[in-house]
């Protein structure tokens, strides 16, 4: 099950039978309580490849290292199964996914009458989605007028239907690749119990198609199917403007982990998967992605994979109240001067909270509300504001650990800030921004490498932001006569250490990203530094 995510290309698989395998429960004896195999399949489908996949009564299906695997290594490419647009889409492009300019002129599809960026559109060749699945049984059953009749948000429903019709039709289209669609997890069972959910779908999906679309070859049980599996499986894909989901054979073994061993990327024109490790493996180990965002606290983490991939985590670093000593959900004690609060199981989110200092205790509601507060403050804050980024840390920093997410997120903004907007270039900014700019990265590389070590894009883009400030604060005190040779040359090795690393890490990045152009430009750093 894929992380259903995309963070600023930080971007964004089974639930609770998927989880890492750190999450399994032993017996009195201390042994393994749940039964470990490897599941036989074809030759032609596992022949060198480098993944087993095993099956454990815990975790379901899940993939180890078939050998000793090194870092960067690419364990798996695929192209699509399905794709289709977001949930609740805005209106896209059939084709491209890519939304409407506002204002743009209405360019309609000649088959099915849905509106399209342009009839030269790349996505809407015959070999296209659109044209081989939904673009003929949406004209024969004359859908466009529904389109046109429904409000706003009916209208991204059926953007979002559009998806699972498209999975349904290969039934008849492609029975084999329907095949395989149909071995990943839908979860109907757990997602029968949350009544809402399965209600919403019922009413938005089931019965829109089966109903309003009057695709009535299909069954209650069959749609369902396929929204469980989307809901469960889908990676949401694609650069900045484009705004789709997609299905992928093998990479659905893959079971989560807070802190994850691999990284993937899709390529912009076929969207073909690409997932790489960003550590080393033995043999055996688990091979694991995280479903969530790696930069969230615990209570939200779990939060967020119980609600969009229904398991609760407990792998090892939702299990430490510390978070691997990171601290990033830990708030401070209003009680005692250099006190902090921490929950006293993370593992149950209505635990209490306790200092660790005084016998200061707080119920878990309190904590969600001032957290939900706080995060709702943060969210409305304009994305270029460097200046109320700055504000929210200052006002909130005799509250919150230094580490607590709701920071790493103002601290990720202004790393990415600083040096690339009017009034804060770095010819513009100050000693001191500069100075404020490297102590914001180091503070971010020190929790990433916790969470995301190794290959990570995360930690690429952050080690490549860092360069910049030590390079200024050489200049700065080169020409100031405020620097030996022997800082200047352990500066300088730290700066070819950062670019070398980014430029190895970014360059896995699809051509034209903005990662892959930050390793282009890493690169050309040490070239006119060696020059």
């Amino acid at each position: 099950m894929p992380a259903n995510f995309k963070k600023k290309k930080h971007r964004k698989h089974k639930p609770h039978n998927r989880q890492h395998a750190s999450s399994d429960v032993e017996d009195e004896s201390g042994e393994c309580s749940s039964k470990e195999i490897s599941l036989p399949a074809p030759p032609e489908e596992n022949n060198n490849k480098p993944y087993i996949v095993r099956y454990s009564d815990v975790w379901g299906r899940y993939l180890v290292a078939a050998r000793n695997l090194k870092a960067g290594e690419k364990i798996i490419q695929v192209e699509p199964l399905a794709m289709g647009p977001w949930a609740a889409s805005d209106p896209v492009c059939l084709g491209c996914y890519k939304r409407f300019a506002k204002g743009s002129k209405i360019i309609r599809c000649s088959g099915c009458g849905w509106r399209i960026c342009s009839h030269t559109c790349s996505g809407l060749t015959a070999n296209g989605a659109h044209k081989r699945l939904e673009c003929n049984p949406l004209k024969e059953h004359n859908v466009v007028n529904l389109l046109e009749t429904s409000s706003t948000e009916q209208i991204k429903l059926m953007y979002e239907a559009i998806f699972a019709l498209r999975c349904l039709l290969l039934k008849k289209t492609d029975p084999e690749r329907y095949a395989t669609l149909l071995e990943m997890e839908s979860l109907n069972e757990l997602r029968q119990k949350i009544s809402s959910l399965w209600k919403r779908n019922q009413e938005m999906i089931v019965g829109r198609i089966r109903d309003e679309w009057r695709f009535d070859e299909f069954s209650e049980g069959e749609i369902h199917t396929v929204c469980g599996i989307i809901e469960v499986n889908s990676f949401q894909i694609g650069q900045d403007d484009v705004y789709a989901r997609a299905l992928y054979p093998e990479a659905f073994y893959i079971m989560h982990d807070c802190t994850p061993n691999t990284t993937h990327t899709d390529d912009p024109k076929t969207h073909v998967l690409s997932i790489r490790l960003t550590n080393d493996l033995k043999a055996g180990d688990p091979i694991t992605l995280s479903y969530s965002y790696t930069l969230q606290g615990t209570l939200k983490r779990r939060q967020h994979l119980f609600e969009s991939k229904f398991f609760w985590c407990q792998c090892k670093r939702c299990s430490d109240p510390t978070e691997f000593g990171t601290n990033c959900s830990t708030i401070k004690c209003t009680k005692c001067p250099k006190g902090y609060i921490l929950t006293t199981n993370p593992l149950d989110q209505d635990a209490d909270w306790k200092c660790k200092s005084c016998s200061h205790t707080m119920p878990a509601k309190i904590i969600v509300q001032l957290l939900d507060r706080l995060f709702k403050e943060l969210d409305a804050i304009d994305g270029n504001s460097i200046d109320l980024y700055e504000q929210f840390n200052v006002k909130y920093q005799n509250i919150l650990h230094h580490n607590h997410y709701l920071f790493l997120s103002t601290k990720h903004s202004l790393c990415q800030l600083y040096g690339k907007i009017s009034g804060y270039l770095i010819s513009e900014m100050s000693l001191q921004q500069i100075k404020q700019k490297e102590k914001i990265c180091r503070d971010l590389l020190s929790v990433v490498d916790v969470y995301e070590p190794g290959l990570s894009r995360l930690r690429g883009v952050i080690m490549y932001e860092l360069h910049a400030p030590i390079m200024v604060q050489i200049k700065y005190q080169s020409e100031a006569g405020q620097i030996n040779a022997n800082q200047l040359r352990r500066m300088l090795t730290e700066v070819i250490h950062l670019l070398k690393h980014s430029s190895q890490i970014l360059s896995f990045e699809p051509p034209g990203s903005q990662e892959y152009e930050m390793a282009v430009a890493a690169r050309e750093a040490l070239q006119n530094m060696q020059a």
